[in-house]
């Protein structure tokens, strides 16, 4: 049985006094703050476009509501970014050790994760897997890619990883029983899980928050329930490792703040990044949401993702988003009917 965690939240945010100075500016601008891996198969290679955005099709298009295009690969690399900023420079909060041998990061997207832990452990073999074949050809050569749907038994030996890594993938786990048993049965003895995700929440320590950015989170989140896939709270994040039999569970909960009016200069910096991927955000998690899940237009929906996006741009709101890092580890001796 897994044991009880250690949940760590982060204090309140103080809003940085130039961007209170004049409540009737929206702007920043006011306040001083300026603004293909290895040959592969055409049919791997397909994909749909959607209302101007191009999204996954091989494996099915249901699989991922996220498009795979250069806009979200951009944004996905500089969400990379300022996830590592709010972990302060860290890949990762599982105590790994310094010399772990096999590395598995599921849902690898662009790839960016794998190959910065590949250059940071070099005595590991390091595998990134995803539905799409998006990642770059050239890596460092303990890394490679591989097309792989993670809702299906997976391929790999058991006990055959020391760390497996799963990052921002609620919107497309619809079986965490499955994906957990596979992640529990590839984790060697004493190795590590970690799963790291954005809650479908934004939250306000000074009770500002825009009304469609709110209404965008409240559909976002509904479609993801209809889809059975259900945003990660930290409550949830602790029973699915405790769930999935790991040991000696911890929790950390961050805050990502919306826009640079935070008065640290480190949030501040994670703020204007997460804001400058305003646009592609807001269209990239809610467009096809929207109108596949919820039915609604498309040009509902796309009104929606601009409103939202031009409320991360008022720095007249300050909201954040609660970000949980929850890892366990596998018992030495790991129960046989996991």
């Amino acid at each position: 049985m897994a044991s009880s965690s250690a949940k760590t939240t982060a204090a309140d945010i103080e809003v940085d006094p130039a961007v209170l100075a004049d409540l009737e500016v929206d702007s920043y601008d006011s306040s001083g703050f300026a603004t293909s891996t290895q040959s592969l198969t055409s049919s791997i290679n397909s994909y749909v476009f959607e209302n101007g955005r191009r999204y996954h099709a091989y494996y099915g298009t249901e699989k991922n509501h996220l498009p795979t295009d250069e806009k979200e690969q951009d944004r996905m690399d500089m969400h990379h970014e300022i996830m590592l900023q709010l972990l302060e420079g860290k890949l990762h909060l599982a105590p790994i050790g310094n010399s772990p041998q096999r590395i598995l990061d599921i849902g690898t997207g662009t790839g960016i994760w794998a190959v910065d832990c590949a250059d940071t452990y070099p005595s590991a073999e390091v595998i990134g897997t995803d539905l799409s074949p998006i990642q770059p050809s050239w890596v460092p050569p303990n890394l490679k890619f591989e097309v792989d749907d993670m809702s299906e038994i997976w391929g790999y030996k058991d006990d055959s990883f020391d760390f497996i890594h799963v990052r921002n993938l609620s919107q497309s786990v619809e079986d965490w029983d499955h994906l957990l048993r596979q992640i529990y049965r590839c984790t060697k003895p004493g190795g590590y899980f970690e799963l790291a995700e954005c809650e479908f929440t934004i939250k306000s320590d000074d009770g500002t928050a825009g009304p469609d950015f709110q209404k965008y989170m409240k559909l976002l989140t509904e479609a993801c329930v209809k889809l059975n896939r259900p945003t990660v709270t930290a409550d949830m994040a602790k029973d699915l490792l405790d769930r999935g039999g790991f040991e000696d569970v911890k929790v950390v909960t961050l805050k990502q703040p919306f826009g640079p009016w935070a008065k640290d200069e480190r949030m501040k910096k994670i703020g204007a990044m997460v804001m400058l991927t305003a646009d592609a955000g807001a269209e990239g998690y809610g467009l096809a949401m929207f109108t596949r899940v919820l039915g609604m237009t498309a040009e509902d929906s796309l009104a929606l993702c601009q409103k939202t996006s031009t409320e991360i741009r008022n720095k007249n709101y300050h909201v954040w988003e609660p970000f949980h890092v929850a890892y366990g580890r596998k018992p030495l001796k790991a129960s046989e009917d996991k």
